[in-house]
Protein backbone atom coordinates (compact mmCIF):
# COMPACT_ATOMS: atom_id res chain seq x y z
CA UNK A 1 0.00 0.00 0.00
CA UNK A 2 1.32 3.17 -0.53
CA UNK A 3 1.54 5.76 1.84
CA UNK A 4 -0.80 8.09 2.98
CA UNK A 5 -0.07 11.63 2.66
CA UNK A 6 -2.13 14.85 3.21
CA UNK A 7 -1.00 18.44 2.58
CA UNK A 8 -2.41 21.41 4.88
CA UNK A 9 -2.10 24.56 3.01
CA UNK A 10 -3.17 27.93 3.57
CA UNK A 11 -1.95 31.38 3.00
CA UNK A 12 0.25 33.14 5.76
CA UNK A 13 -1.83 34.02 8.51
CA UNK A 14 -4.77 32.38 8.31
CA UNK A 15 -4.07 29.36 11.37
CA UNK A 16 -3.15 26.11 9.63
CA UNK A 17 -0.15 25.47 12.76
CA UNK A 18 -3.02 25.84 15.00
CA UNK A 19 -5.49 24.19 13.38
CA UNK A 20 -2.94 21.52 12.60
CA UNK A 21 -1.50 21.17 16.52
CA UNK A 22 -5.30 20.48 17.85
CA UNK A 23 -5.51 17.70 14.63
CA UNK A 24 -2.34 16.11 15.65
CA UNK A 25 -3.06 15.33 19.06
CA UNK A 26 -7.28 14.06 18.32
CA UNK A 27 -5.44 11.58 15.69
CA UNK A 28 -2.56 10.47 18.24
CA UNK A 29 -5.90 9.80 20.65
CA UNK A 30 -7.14 7.79 17.97
CA UNK A 31 -3.58 5.23 17.94
CA UNK A 32 -2.76 7.12 14.55
CA UNK A 33 0.76 7.14 13.55
CA UNK A 34 2.28 9.54 11.91
CA UNK A 35 4.66 12.11 10.48
CA UNK A 36 4.42 15.59 9.69
CA UNK A 37 6.44 17.15 7.18
CA UNK A 38 6.85 21.33 7.23
CA UNK A 39 8.11 23.16 4.12
CA UNK A 40 9.99 26.56 4.70
CA UNK A 41 10.72 28.67 2.48
CA UNK A 42 13.61 30.45 4.04
CA UNK A 43 16.86 28.68 5.56
CA UNK A 44 16.46 27.34 9.17
CA UNK A 45 18.26 26.66 12.45
CA UNK A 46 17.37 23.72 14.28
CA UNK A 47 20.40 23.18 16.69
CA UNK A 48 21.63 25.71 19.47
CA UNK A 49 24.49 28.15 19.33
CA UNK A 50 26.87 26.32 21.37
CA UNK A 51 25.69 22.73 21.40
CA UNK A 52 27.83 19.90 20.63
CA UNK A 53 25.86 19.36 17.32
CA UNK A 54 25.80 23.15 15.97
CA UNK A 55 30.02 23.23 16.95
CA UNK A 56 30.45 20.32 14.80
CA UNK A 57 28.21 21.70 11.68
CA UNK A 58 30.52 24.77 12.41
CA UNK A 59 33.10 22.89 11.58
CA UNK A 60 32.06 21.53 8.74
CA UNK A 61 30.33 18.15 9.05
CA UNK A 62 27.79 17.91 6.11
CA UNK A 63 25.45 15.15 7.90
CA UNK A 64 24.69 15.70 12.21
CA UNK A 65 22.84 12.66 13.92
CA UNK A 66 21.93 13.20 17.28
CA UNK A 67 20.37 10.03 19.45
CA UNK A 68 18.69 9.02 22.83
CA UNK A 69 16.49 6.52 24.27
CA UNK A 70 13.45 9.09 23.43
CA UNK A 71 14.59 10.87 20.16
CA UNK A 72 16.86 10.94 17.07
CA UNK A 73 17.14 13.97 14.93
CA UNK A 74 19.81 14.47 12.08
CA UNK A 75 21.14 17.41 9.93
CA UNK A 76 21.58 16.92 6.42
CA UNK A 77 23.29 19.80 4.47
CA UNK A 78 21.93 20.17 0.86
CA UNK A 79 23.16 21.55 -2.39
CA UNK A 80 19.74 21.91 -3.05
CA UNK A 81 15.94 21.17 -1.67
CA UNK A 82 14.72 18.07 -1.74
CA UNK A 83 11.65 17.01 -3.12
CA UNK A 84 8.52 16.53 -1.16
CA UNK A 85 8.44 12.88 -2.69
CA UNK A 86 12.05 12.14 -1.77
CA UNK A 87 11.57 13.10 1.40
CA UNK A 88 8.20 10.69 1.82
CA UNK A 89 10.24 8.22 0.62
CA UNK A 90 12.78 8.70 3.95
CA UNK A 91 9.35 8.38 6.21
CA UNK A 92 8.54 4.32 7.52
CA UNK A 93 6.20 3.08 9.90
CA UNK A 94 3.73 5.59 9.91
CA UNK A 95 -0.04 5.52 9.32
CA UNK A 96 -0.03 8.66 7.60
CA UNK A 97 1.89 11.80 6.12
CA UNK A 98 0.78 15.03 6.78
CA UNK A 99 2.50 17.95 4.97
CA UNK A 100 2.02 21.47 6.61
CA UNK A 101 2.58 23.58 2.82
CA UNK A 102 3.42 22.58 -0.01
CA UNK A 103 0.59 24.28 -1.72
CA UNK A 104 2.27 23.74 -5.00
CA UNK A 105 2.57 19.80 -4.87
CA UNK A 106 0.76 17.33 -6.25
CA UNK A 107 -0.61 15.63 -2.78
CA UNK A 108 -4.30 15.82 -1.41
CA UNK A 109 -5.03 19.09 0.49
CA UNK A 110 -6.93 20.53 3.14
CA UNK A 111 -7.29 24.47 2.84
CA UNK A 112 -7.51 26.48 5.71
CA UNK A 113 -8.92 30.00 5.08
CA UNK A 114 -9.59 33.02 7.46
CA UNK A 115 -11.93 35.74 5.56
CA UNK A 116 -10.17 38.63 7.88
CA UNK A 117 -7.01 37.67 5.95
CA UNK A 118 -7.43 36.61 2.48
CA UNK A 119 -10.19 36.84 -0.09
CA UNK A 120 -9.52 34.10 -2.36
CA UNK A 121 -8.70 30.33 -2.00
CA UNK A 122 -5.01 28.71 -2.83
CA UNK A 123 -6.33 25.22 -4.48
CA UNK A 124 -8.54 24.32 -6.96
CA UNK A 125 -11.46 22.37 -5.93
CA UNK A 126 -9.78 19.11 -7.40
CA UNK A 127 -7.15 19.57 -5.82
CA UNK A 128 -9.06 19.33 -2.02
CA UNK A 129 -10.91 16.81 0.00
CA UNK A 130 -11.63 19.63 2.45
CA UNK A 131 -11.62 23.28 3.44
CA UNK A 132 -11.80 24.46 7.05
CA UNK A 133 -12.58 27.93 7.04
CA UNK A 134 -14.60 30.75 8.77
CA UNK A 135 -17.19 31.62 6.04
CA UNK A 136 -18.93 28.85 4.42
CA UNK A 137 -17.82 27.21 0.75
CA UNK A 138 -19.79 25.36 -1.80
CA UNK A 139 -17.39 23.76 -3.96
CA UNK A 140 -18.50 20.05 -4.06
CA UNK A 141 -16.04 18.69 -1.09
CA UNK A 142 -16.89 19.29 2.62
CA UNK A 143 -15.99 22.54 4.55
CA UNK A 144 -15.30 22.17 8.20
CA UNK A 145 -14.90 25.84 10.44
CA UNK A 146 -12.02 26.75 10.85
CA UNK A 147 -12.20 25.73 14.94
CA UNK A 148 -13.44 22.14 14.09
CA UNK A 149 -10.50 20.47 14.65
CA UNK A 150 -12.63 17.17 15.42
CA UNK A 151 -14.37 17.41 11.74
CA UNK A 152 -11.17 17.94 9.89
CA UNK A 153 -9.86 14.66 11.85
CA UNK A 154 -12.37 12.50 10.83
CA UNK A 155 -12.02 13.56 7.29
CA UNK A 156 -8.72 12.69 7.34
CA UNK A 157 -9.63 9.42 9.06
CA UNK A 158 -12.35 8.93 6.11
CA UNK A 159 -9.77 9.67 3.93
CA UNK A 160 -7.36 6.94 4.86
CA UNK A 161 -10.20 4.84 5.05
CA UNK A 162 -10.59 5.56 1.37
CA UNK A 163 -7.24 5.26 0.25
CA UNK A 164 -6.68 1.38 1.67
CA UNK A 165 -9.47 0.11 -0.14
CA UNK A 166 -7.58 1.24 -3.44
Amino acid sequence: MSKVVISVVAKSGSGKTTLLEKVIRILKEKNITLAVIKHDAHSFEMDKPGKDTWRHAQAGADIIAISSPEKFAMIEKREQELTLDEIIDRIEGVDLIITEGYKRENKPKIEVFRSAAHSTLLCEPHELIAIASDIPWDLGVPCYHIDDAKGIAEEIISFMEKQKDK
